[in-house]
């Protein structure tokens, strides 16, 4: 089988988020079994001599609305996986993959807009069996696909409902969308384009990265606007469980990490975890480390840590934070940093920092408004963090209350109300398993037991693959 997988950001060459992590993972155990090639953009960021990436001699141009787009393209091999980068530079040359963290590029529509009419041009030329996009900045290409009477089977993943694509209605010219789509029941959207619908509309099959997702977003509550449109095409729509990729999270091997160890020899977590005390300069290492990492955003839960992170420093612990996202965040956890000595602020994105954390950490905070899938509980428990998590989305699939007696895979702390109460109930019943260090080590011997690997995952896309073929 010839797969091609679209996507805005693929690991390690950048990444903003989780899209990045999945599409490396997803991409590189598919091709185990298929011929996979991965496509994405050169960005300026990415180092080209280090990941040995060298043009393939073939340009082309695309033309559209009256404007010609020069299109050159690069490739590299890694872990077997052969990526093609796109490279035009009104799309390649700007300092972030999207724009700084407060605010998108303005001409982003017609930036991914030349990376699917290339991929479109990549498909036409190139016989692939299958054509796997992934979010809004993939998903015109669908449209286009079809426009262009490509044959392949597409296949289109919202990663998150919430970050849809929406232009203004002029940027259907500039961006070379035919007029005739701009219809309620194609991608027209409360007066603009909605790229998403392009996407949802065009493909032969629409997956979530959950199975409580799918569910979720067929609902005004969690549909973004979208929850008719996504009903109208359920009967194409399935929730498929991210996975991790458990050969590059792995504490007993992973090279980041000060100290490694195993579900068998946990030793070295004590190790991290001192060490990363000092390195935050915070002697209290015998104290329980709670951790977060992600996008300062509302969607993480930033409104309820804020509301309760005063109360919370108030009991025997450290919170570590690392993200980056929006002013009025930095600014609160800002003012909390100054004057608390048991809470560590990182402003920013650090690969080397997070893998350090997870190992570090007694438990991971996530309280997400709402979360597709997420990663982050899932890496934690690897390493055996036990996660603490509001129940919605990907996070009700894999973390389950502990309770006596019972093992489930994913054993956590789970709450259903975003309330600063709530919250801080399951804090303390944290805090209560982290005094009981011989129930706690069981916990984390147990988790780290359990396969959350990308391969499951990958064994569904393939059934999805196959049943469409």
């Amino acid at each position: 089988m010839k797969l091609l997988f679209a996507s805005a950001e693929i690991f390690p060459f950048a990444k903003s988020g989780g899209l990045a992590d999945i599409s490396f993972a997803l991409s590189k155990a598919l091709n185990k079994k298929n011929s996979v090639t991965a496509i994405m953009p050169l960005y300026r960021c990415i180092d080209k001599t280090h990941y040995d990436i060298r043009s393939t001699g073939e340009c082309f141009n695309l033309y559209f609305w009256g404007v010609s787009y020069d299109i050159e393209l690069f490739t590299t091999t890694i872990e077997d996986l052969k990526v093609v980068f796109i490279y035009n530079e009104l799309l390649c040359e700007r300092d972030f993959l999207y724009g700084p963290s407060t605010e998108g590029y303005e001409d982003n529509d017609l930036r991914f807009a030349i990376f699917c009419h290339a991929i479109v041009e990549i498909v036409k030329r190139g016989f692939f069996e299958i054509l796997h996009l992934n979010d809004w900045h993939t998903a015109l290409a669908a449209l286009l696909a079809r426009d262009a009477g490509v044959n392949t089977k597409i296949i289109y993943t919202i990663h998150n409902l919430a970050y849809q694509g929406l232009f203004p209605k002029s940027s259907m010219v500039s961006t070379g969308i035919d007029p005739k789509h701009f219809r309620m029941e194609e991608v027209e959207f409360y007066g603009e384009v909605n790229w998403m619908k392009a996407g949802i509309g065009n493909a032969d099959a629409v997956t979530t990265v959950s199975p409580s997702y799918a569910v979720q977003i067929q609902t005004p509550e969690f549909g973004c606007g979208l929850d008719g449109f996504l009903r109208v095409h359920r009967e194409k729509l399935t929730g498929i469980l991210n996975g991790i990729d458990t050969k590059l999270f792995d504490p007993s091997t992973d090279p980041m990490l000060p100290s490694t160890y195993s579900k068998t020899s946990k030793r070295g977590k004590s190790v991290c975890k001192k060490r990363f005390f000092r390195e935050i300069e915070i002697d209290q290492s015998t104290l329980p480390l709670f951790i977060f990492i992600g996008r300062f955003v509302e969607q993480k839960g930033l409104e309820l840590i804020i509301e309760a992170i005063e109360e919370m420093l108030k009991r025997p612990l450290v919170f570590a934070m690392l993200g980056d996202g929006e002013e009025k965040y930095h600014s609160a956890l800002q003012k909390v940093a100054k004057k608390e000595s048991n809470f560590h602020l990182h402003f920013g994105y650090d690969e080397t920092l997070a893998h350090k954390m997870y190992a570090a950490a007694d438990f991971l905070v996530m309280p997400s408004l709402f979360e597709p899938c997420g990663l982050n509980q899932m890496i934690a428990m690897r390493y055996g963090t036990i996660p603490l998590v509001h129940k919605t989305g990907g996070l009700r699939d894999t973390v389950h209350q502990i309770i006596p007696r019972k093992r489930v895979c994913g054993m956590g702390f789970v709450f259903d109300k975003m309330t600063k109460e709530v919250f801080l109930q399951s804090i303390d019943d944290a805090l209560e398993l982290y005094a009981n260090r011989s129930k706690l080590n069981s916990i984390r011997t147990f988790n780290m037991s359990c396969d959350f690997s990308i391969q499951k995952c990958a064994k569904e896309y393939l059934k999805l693959y196959e049943s469409l073929l």
